[in-house]
């Protein structure tokens, strides 16, 4: 089963605004057994529309529009669909009633133009909008769908979940598709596949393996296809086995909320420890990572961007004499700092960065991309010294990410 999502709308094309939609659409698909052939994003024009209805007909059996659905003048999507399916506009008083009832618990005016959300094309099944004015629309043409969803991301979600994937699954008879993501730490995706190229070679022809790589990491995705999901959960659970087994000492987790911080923040907690952050070149970027998890206030005591040389003395007890003898950017630094964090908020572990991140050297005429990192543990403290290269984003978010590493590993030795 295929499915096509086409996102409309100027404001994508020019880069104003980003495509959430399509990947929220697409996992969800993915959970029921709809793969997606292809997204695309077109701009707000008639004839630019029913050229994509037309060619996403002709190779899927789902097509799934965003945008387009508003009040205004330039939402052109509903005329468009009417034409494209030979039909006209009838007014759904049932849908008119809804928004009435809506804007009145608010108590906002209800005006004409609203009244024309109503109307819609007379061969769809209107998909009624809980959470906003915009209704959805499903036609049903030679045994292929075509859906249209408002492109406000919360409407669509909602019209997704309550209305749109449960008609699909009446729908359609579809398949089974299971997914496992294996998440890596500290090793190039080059030297994984080599770690594991035996493995692979052997896997069961309906279980594909997809690389993911990122700065640091490195994702492992299963996927199995079929009609029986207990046959195929099994073959995959059987072949992490297998691969648990193969490099189990760089695994950090399953899954794509298995994140190394989460990793972590798991370990922290079963050991009934604690830390805190001290960071100079990396911004706040580790304690973002770290507080995006709920509950981390658990094990996470607070940070400090000690951004300015002041600060690392005033905030972290960092003696000037460091400074002035090794400069900001220096293994002495980052593990004062490390060792200032911990005292200061009486935690089993700190991390700290300092670092040039770029574009250009700063007074310590560093080179650009340099990153000491020192974590500080019960008994002792201790840095690494890091090249990033360039630009200003890789290095942050590569120095972030070796800090993970470097503190996960400390933690699973204690």
């Amino acid at each position: 089963m295929l499915a096509e999502i086409i996102t409309i709308g100027d404001e994508i094309l020019i880069g104003q605004i980003l495509d959430s939609n399509s990947k929220f659409i697409a996992t969800e698909l993915n959970k029921i057994g709809v793969s997606i052939y292809q997204i695309t994003s077109i701009q707000d024009d008639k004839n630019h529309i029913l050229e994509a209805i037309e060619n996403a007909q002709s190779k899927v059996d789902i097509v799934i529009l965003t945008g387009g659905l508003g009040p205004t003048k330039d939402d052109i999507t509903k005329l468009t669909l009417a034409e494209y399916f030979n039909d006209k506009l009838v007014l759904n008083i049932e849908i008119v009633e809804q928004i009435r009832t809506m804007f009145a618990k608010i108590n906002y005016p209800f005006t004409e133009v609203n009244k024309n959300q109503g109307l819609v094309p007379s061969k769809c099944t209107p998909l009624f909008n809980t959470v906003g004015t915009a209704p959805g629309m499903w036609f049903e043409s030679n045994h292929k769908v075509v859906i249209s969803l408002p492109g406000v991301p919360f409407e669509m979600k909602t019209l997704m979940s309550l209305s749109v994937l449960p008609k699909i699954q009446q729908t359609f008879k579809l398949p089974f598709i299971v997914h496992k993501t294996i998440l890596t730490y500290g090793m190039g995706e080059s030297m994984v596949a080599e770690r594991i190229e035996d493995w692979e070679n052997n896997l069961p022809k309906f279980i594909k393996l997809a690389y993911l790589p990122s700065f640091g990491n490195v994702r492992l995705r299963l996927s199995a296809k079929g009609n029986c999901k207990e046959v195929l959960d099994n073959a995959v659970k059987n072949e992490v086995g297998k691969l648990t087994t193969i490099i189990s000492d760089i695994i950090v987790g399953f899954d794509e909320d298995e994140t190394i911080e989460v990793s972590i923040g798991k370990l922290l907690q079963e050991k009934k420890q604690t830390i805190a952050i001290a960071e100079s070149c990396t911004g706040g970027s580790i304690c973002k990572r770290i507080t995006g998890i709920p509950g981390a206030s658990k094990y996470f005591i607070g940070g400090i961007i000690a951004y300015n040389a002041s600060v690392k003395i005033n905030e972290l007890g960092v003696d000037k004499r460091l400074i002035d003898e090794f400069s900001v950017v220096s293994c002495q630094v980052a593990e004062a700092m490390a060792q200032g964090i911990q005292q200061k908020y009486q935690t089993t572990y700190a991390i700290a960065t300092t670092g040039n991140a770029g574009p250009t050297t700063d007074i310590t005429d560093t080179t650009v991309g340099t990153v000491f990192i020192a974590i500080a543990t019960p008994s002792a403290v201790y840095s690494e010294e890091y090249f990033f290269g360039k630009p200003r984003e890789k290095v942050i978010e590569r120095a972030t990410n070796k800090a993970f590493e470097m503190i996960r590993k400390e933690i699973l030795k204690n």
